[in-house]
């Protein structure tokens, strides 16, 4: 088991990292401009589920080859960037549909947006590159079970992004409401959660592999 004072330290480290709005955060936002509060709590949950694939994987030992290896880890970021692109795109596009055109409470639109936050989560460059890093930091490997310390860092990470990633969708679904009024608000407003997907696929395409962040 992780001993406590090192998932203590973790999920401090962890708390400050989330906290400060990133990636992920931007994600949100753009999602729940774009589609309203549960649409944004959707791609939360999708989103956290994808990562969990990325903490599996990492705790199997998959994840250092996945991010040592420049094709393999290219392929994954330049999928996960043109995923964000064309979800901007289509948020974009469907600006001045309404929230009925997307509506969440829909069985088929409920499994597409989790399927989109999945696929979103699950080809996350910086979180592979974070998971691969720094979790491994925090292991203390004389007490062996280093696969089972892993998982329970990563799954602790999680919950501490899915609590706060859902804080800041209800945050931007309570402006989106705000601005419901008007049509040609809401329309702005999708266009802006659009076009800030598709600025953060731009910027998941330039991240680095986990071999820049070794100590040298």
């Amino acid at each position: 088991m992780v001993p406590a004072t090192n998932l203590l330290t973790f999920a401090l480290a962890a708390f400050v990292l989330i906290a400060v709005p990133g990636p992920s955060v931007l994600f949100v936002i753009g999602r729940t401009l774009a589609l309203g509060r549960k649409g944004g709590l959707l791609s939360v949950l999708g989103n956290a589920l994808g990562e969990l694939v990325q903490v599996t994987t990492v705790a199997l030992g998959v994840g250092v080859v996945l991010a040592q290896s420049l094709l393999l880890f290219d392929v994954v970021k330049f999928a996960g960037a043109a995923y964000l692109v064309y979800l901007g795109i289509q948020a974009i596009r469907h600006r001045g549909a309404g929230p009925a055109a997307a509506d969440p409470t829909r069985p088929s639109s409920t499994f597409r947006m989790l399927r989109e936050g999945f696929i979103v989560g699950a080809t996350n460059p910086k979180s592979i590159v974070f998971f691969v890093a720094v979790l491994p930091q925090f292991v203390d490997y004389s007490a062996g079970a280093i696969p089972l310390q892993l998982g329970i860092l990563g799954a602790l990470f999680l919950l501490i992004a899915l609590v706060s990633d859902s804080a800041w969708a209800l945050a931007a679904g309570t402006a989106r409401h705000w601005f419901a009024s008007s049509p040609r608000r809401i329309a702005a407003l999708g266009t802006t959660g659009g076009v800030m997907m598709i600025g953060l696929g731009g910027t998941l395409a330039l991240v680095g592999n986990a071999s820049e962040f070794q100590p040298k």
